[in-house]
């Protein structure tokens, strides 16, 4: 199993590219099983949830051609609607094939998902959903089973926000016979990029962005060419490495507008902030200061980022509070950042961090994609040597996350 050692002190300097985003990507490539045509995507980070969706889509009968950051996709020959349990346990987003293939198939055999263990992430929303539009649904040893001639426009509430549950009601509504509006619908980036990319195949999609989407079933979709989004929590990752170390870094292919409630706390932290076009540059000078975050479904601040300012917060001048709203076992990193002696208290879905001079490396686990973030962060600026056991799950979501780090004069190599 691979590690990382990082010696920490090393401010960061310098520019980095941000890739295109994972949770993005993801349901995009998902949306190359709604057309027999060839879905031409680029900008795709290399990861290894998207090499995981891209053989799952394989073994469905995709034809999938990647060279660099472009991937194409050929779905005039899907012969097997399945995803199995194999494939399906390490990625919960593997649950985005299920609204595709009913919608274009007629039946879908889906496993149900696995994934990080950061909390319960329930796909009753997708099943309610597909349920309205006139799927017929069953659980059967531990897959769901829907079938539908073909799928009818509905309208469909959320009763709490689901990004994947959007996107995939979204994407079952583009082929379905009518007019489908999802209420209380997710507002992420992510699922506004998934609609530009699927009203590029053809699809009538309005209102992506707002709480209401409604979208006009067509006959079928034609190919398209699209390019991934930047992601937005790589690119909050290092600006918050960036302050934590006291750094000044440049991110270029990025953007500032989908990023708004994590600069603004950045500036809360002292750091200075500046954009333009698709560049955002980071000045930090002196000791951060501590900040209150509170995780909310976009466009508050997200959960994705809440681990990495946990981090910055252990090193700034004064006490905050973390409140996490979204997933209820999100704070798994706590024991390990008190390895590194970090003081942080958790009752319930609030932690309080109180800032100390300096934290100290030591060896440390990772529990989940953006905990693995946040130890990387407090591994720049602890004192002597961090090694992170388990960082599988940084490969799962940061693109050469040591290679950029070095790049900017980050101390931190891969073990095996």
């Amino acid at each position: 199993m691979q590690k990382l050692a990082i010696q920490g002190g090393t401010p960061l300097h310098g520019e980095v590219r941000i890739s295109g985003a994972k949770n993005a990507a993801l349901p995009i490539m998902c949306a190359g099983l709604l057309t027999a045509d060839t879905l031409q995507l680029s900008n795709v980070p290399e990861l290894h949830d998207v090499s995981t969706m891209r053989k799952l889509l394989e073994q469905m009968g995709v034809k999938a051609c990647v060279r660099g950051g472009e991937m194409a996709l050929y779905g005039g020959q899907v012969d097997k609607p399945e995803a199995p349990y194999d494939m399906v346990k390490t990625m919960r987003a593997s649950v985005l094939v299920l609204g595709p293939l009913v919608a274009r198939f007629g039946e879908a055999r889906v496993s149900l998902p696995g994934g990080c263990a950061i909390g319960s992430r329930p796909v009753d929303l997708h099943i309610k959903g597909l349920q309205a539009m006139g799927a017929t649904i069953s659980i059967e040893h531990g897959y769901i089973h829907a079938q539908a001639k073909r799928l009818k426009g509905a309208r469909i509430f959320f009763d709490i926000v689901s990004v994947t549950g959007t996107e995939n009601l979204i994407m079952a509504a583009a082929l379905a016979d009518g007019v489908t509006v999802l209420e209380n619908a997710a507002r992420e980036p992510e699922v506004v990029d998934l609609a530009h990319c699927l009203r590029a195949m053809g699809a009538k999609i309005s209102g992506d962005g707002t709480d209401t989407i409604t979208v006009t079933g067509v006959d079928e979709l034609h190919g398209a060419a699209h390019r991934i989004m930047p992601d937005r929590i790589e690119s909050g990752t290092f600006l918050v490495t960036a302050a934590a170390t006291g750094g000044s870094i440049t991110l270029t292919d990025t953007r500032a507008d989908i990023l708004e409630t994590v600069l603004e706390k950045l500036g809360e932290a002292g750091a200075k902030i500046s954009a333009s076009g698709d560049r955002i540059h980071l000045e930090m000078n002196g000791r951060p200061k501590s900040v209150n975050v509170r995780t909310a479904p976009y466009p508050a601040f997200p959960t994705d980022m809440q681990a990495q300012f946990m981090a910055l917060n252990c090193i700034a001048n004064g006490s905050a509070m973390v409140v996490e709203t979204i997933f209820e076992n999100r704070f798994m990193h706590v024991q390990e950042l008190r390895r590194l002696g970090a003081q942080i208290e958790v009752e319930g879905n609030t932690s309080v961090v109180r800032g100390v001079d300096h934290l100290e490396g030591a060896a440390v686990m990772a529990t989940d994609l953006r905990a693995s973030a946040c130890l990387v962060i407090a591994g720049l600026v602890a004192q002597g040597e961090t090694v992170i056991d388990r960082i599988y799950h940084l490969d799962r979501g940061y693109e050469h996350i040591e290679a950029k780090l070095s790049q900017l004069g980050a101390n931190i190599r891969r073990l095996k």
